[in-house]
Parts: structure tokens; sequence; C-alpha cells
């Protein structure tokens, strides 16, 4: 199945699925609930800040498109929305985590996806985010795709293609980030650092939005 879809329409597909994976309980979303994911400051690149219409506006798109739907359920009087790509396209809890976190951060390495995607889906090493990611390279067509190995970096990272081939600005040694990525030792502390405070933070959201629920 051929899928084209914009920056906005991946934050929602993205948002959809991290939700349906960490709060089953508060899924299928509102579009108020939907909102706020796609706004949420932690685990989110870049960070939006979307109105209720401009994600209505989107999500009828991915529902012209079919990967969305209505889902109201019995006795409820707020519209509610849920994705589709699991049925779609035969896709299975470690596979949606993983697509998830490069739908909602762009490219990353299978290090940055197993710290990330584990809250979604258990990787109980990283022999299981090489193996997922293989399943989901080996699509047809591929949706996504390995790219270049940066320079200073031991890992390749990963971009998903649903919206589309991917163009990479490759650093020159004149970029600061070039410099900065050469200290392997210190850049791995400083990743190390950065994951666990973005789960902290990831918590502290997720809090917040059940929190909303009674107020």
């Amino acid at each position: 199945m051929e899928i084209d879809i914009g920056p906005v329409e991946a934050r929602i597909l993205g948002a959809f699925i991290e939700k349906e994976l960490t709060t089953p309980d508060y899924y299928p979303m509102s579009l108020n609930g939907l909102t706020n994911a796609c706004n949420q400051k932690s685990n989110r690149d870049p960070v939006m800040q979307l109105t209720e219409a401009d994600v209505n506006e989107h999500l009828d798109l991915l529902r012209k498109k079919g990967l969305a739907m209505h889902s109201q359920e019995t006795g409820s009087r707020v519209s509610k929305y849920r994705h589709t790509l699991r049925e779609r396209l035969y896709l299975e809890n470690h596979e949606l985590a993983i697509l998830a976190e490069l739908l909602l951060r762009g490219p990353q390495t299978p290090g940055e996806l197993r710290a990330r995607a584990d809250r979604m889906a258990r990787f109980p090493d990283l022999e299981k985010v090489d193996e997922i990611l293989a399943e989901l390279l080996e699509k047809e067509p591929p949706m996504i795709v390995k790219l270049a190995r940066q320079p200073g970096r031991k890992e390749h990272r990963y971009a998903h293609l649903l919206s589309g081939p991917v163009s990479e600005e490759v650093p020159t040694t004149e970029d600061p980030l070039y410099a900065a990525a050469t200290h392997k030792s210190i850049g791995d502390l400083e990743q190390e650092i950065a994951e666990l405070r973005e789960q902290v933070e990831n918590l502290c959201e997720e809090f917040k939005t059940f929190r909303k629920q009674f107020e």
C-alpha cells in the first residue's frame, strides 16, 4: 500500500500509535486529546503548536486516505478517532512502536529507538530492534530506509518513508555539530542523560493527560 502523508499527518499517526500502546484506556482519542498529544513537548521533534481546527483538517485527510477512522463509542457523546495502520499494513506492536518513534521524532539510531520505543513495546536488547527494523525494510513497499552513517557516529540512523523519499543533510567538518559528535564518550553520556530526562518528561505528560480526564 502506497502512503504519502505530510508532517502534520505523520504527527497525528505517531500520536495515535503512542497513546494506543501506552494508555489504551484512553484510546480511541477525542479531538481535544489528539491535539494535546500532537502538541506534547516531550518526545516530539519538532514541537508543534496545532489548533483543534488544524488537527481536524489533517485528520480528515487521513480518513480519506484510509489511515484513520471515526470510532463512536456506545453511550459516548464525544466523537473519537483511531488509526488503521495495524489493519491496513498488518503491523504488530513492535513494528508500530518503532514506526511511531520515527513519525514523532524523525531519523534515529537503533539505540535511540530502543530507549524511546521500549515504553510502547518491550525491546529486551538491540537485536530485537534490528529484527523489527529488518522487517519494516522488507515490507513491500519498504516502510523505512537506512540512512548513511553520519561522521563521528557509530550507528546508522533510520527514517520512515510514509512521507516519501528522505533527503538528509550530512554535516561538514566545519559544522559545530560534527565537532561535538566526535567526542564520543561525552556524547554517549549526554545522550543517556537526555533519554532519562525524556522518559521522566513522558511520564509527567501522561500523568497530566490522565489528570485532565477528571477535571
